[in-house]
């Protein structure tokens, strides 16, 4: 086993498919970055609310006030850099830092393909990724196979637990959420008062999901099949966009990273009509990292195998909490679980000065934007979180002994609304951990699973 490791460790190909993964990837962040800015996000998610929802163990990570803007700027030329292979060790390093911490300001904003972009820039850190086409490159230089089969592999992982995650009775028995969204899709030209409103078509697009996630990156592994697979590729994903406008960059994201899946050939032939379009271009002098090759086959193999076991493992950590996880959410983000519940809450809080008996209750508006009122709502994290917020707030206008309770009804994928969060519960007086939350309330249903 130890001689199979070290002989695949040792094999080398070309740097073709690196190289356009590298310019592809920037490129990719640094339209994210304008779309992000001339849409007006930075101002409306990070410099507008007064209260910023944490990820556990990342308080800390905040919007910087005006100076947030500066951080957008730093994320975009990381990208820049990344794309023209320049200084690409510290362009990559920025770019993962940059971005992450974006991601981390505010758990409102959460969205899959932020996670992948990150997990992403973590993994080109330990690629060879600027060893040809760009400045820091020698244009004969060989790569570990390992580097190209790692990105093939971070895909796979994703739409695999994604499509398994698809097993579930409520996804292919009842055909939701699916057919709570697309029965809202009327107004989509010639399909949307037609095929869009036809109980059959949920149950296709359902069950052609979850095939389609579950078997695609073994059709694209596979060299007579790579082709139509990628057809089917860019096919799901722009009928994916023209269905649900808000999963922004994702689909395009994914179209262009399945094209890893290619062999050489084709990476070539993409780089050469690059360097027709700049014709300029005669080979640049490495400025950076002498003998990457060597520098990334002793040690970045041990960690690439950590960040990939961390990759397996995360998504299964909600097997250790009870209860059913599309209600409780406990182990939810960070599993590629995608689109896969359609939730609705509505959560007010009661704030009780124990020592005087006097009690208020809270107008949400004053704290919350509306869409974090909307994600906070069902969320049961984001709901003690908001519970400790609202406690701390009370005490420096003078409220003493403070408990904080919850009146929260939620439904879930088309169920009638149901009493969410134990209403006799102080919030205030429950710890914020990754411990099992016994104050929500038992779901009053059934979905069987899979994943």
């Amino acid at each position: 086993m130890t001689q199979r490791i070290s002989k695949y460790l040792n094999k080398e190909s070309n740097p073709y498919p690196l190289a356009v993964y590298r310019i592809g990837f920037g490129l990719l962040v640094m339209f994210s970055i304008i779309r992000f800015w001339f849409n007006g996000w930075i101002e409306s998610l990070y410099l507008e609310p007064d209260f910023h929802f944490s990820f556990l163990g990342f308080s800390w990570v905040k919007p910087i006030g005006i100076y947030t803007y500066f951080l957008f700027i730093i994320c975009f030329t990381s990208a820049l850099f990344v794309m023209l292979g320049y200084k690409y060790r510290i362009a990559i390093i920025t770019l993962f830092l940059s971005f992450t911490y974006i991601e981390l300001m505010d758990k409102t904003t959460y969205l899959n393909h932020y996670y992948l972009v990150s997990s992403l820039s973590f993994l080109m850190i330990f690629l060879p990724c600027a060893s040809y086409f760009a400045i820091d490159s020698k244009n004969n230089t060989k790569v570990p196979k390992w580097t190209i089969d790692s990105l093939k592999l971070m895909l796979l992982i994703v739409y695999l637990y994604a499509g398994l995650a698809k097993i579930n009775s409520d996804w292919l028995i009842n055909a939701q959420p699916l057919k709570i969204w697309l029965k809202t899709k009327y107004t989509i030209p010639i399909i949307g008062e037609t095929l869009l409103q036809n109980n059959y078509t949920y149950y296709v697009f359902s069950w052609g999901g979850m095939l389609y996630d579950v078997f695609i990156p073994f059709l694209l592994l596979y060299r007579r099949t790579r082709f139509f697979a990628f057809i089917m590729v860019i096919v799901f994903h722009v009928l994916t966009r023209i269905l649900f406008p808000a999963i922004g960059m994702f689909p395009l994201i994914m179209i262009f990273s399945c094209i890893i899946f290619f062999g050489n050939s084709t990476h070539k032939k993409i780089l050469d009509l690059l360097k027709k379009i700049f014709n300029r271009y005669n080979g640049l002098k490495e400025v950076f990292i002498p003998n990457i090759h060597k520098y990334n086959i002793k040690l970045f193999p041990l960690i690439v195998s950590v960040f990939f076991l961390w990759q397996v493992l995360i998504p299964l950590r909600s097997f250790s909490y009870p209860g059913e996880l599309f209600w409780t959410e406990q182990g939810y983000r960070f599993s590629w679980r995608v689109m896969l519940i359609e939730k609705a809450g509505y959560t007010t809080f009661k704030i009780v000065d124990n020592s005087s008996g006097n009690s208020e209750l809270v107008d949400n508006s004053l704290y919350l934007t509306k869409f974090q009122e909307k994600q906070m709502s069902f969320q049961p994290d984001m709901i003690i979180e908001y519970a400790h917020y609202l406690g701390d707030t009370y005490k420096k206008k003078g409220f003493e002994d403070i408990s904080v309770y919850a009146e929260s009804y939620v439904t879930l994928n088309g169920r009638p609304s149901q009493r969410f969060i134990d209403p006799e519960v102080d919030l205030y007086n429950e710890k914020i951990n990754f411990k099992n939350k016994k104050w929500i309330l038992p779901f009053k249903d059934e979905i069987k699973s899979f994943l």
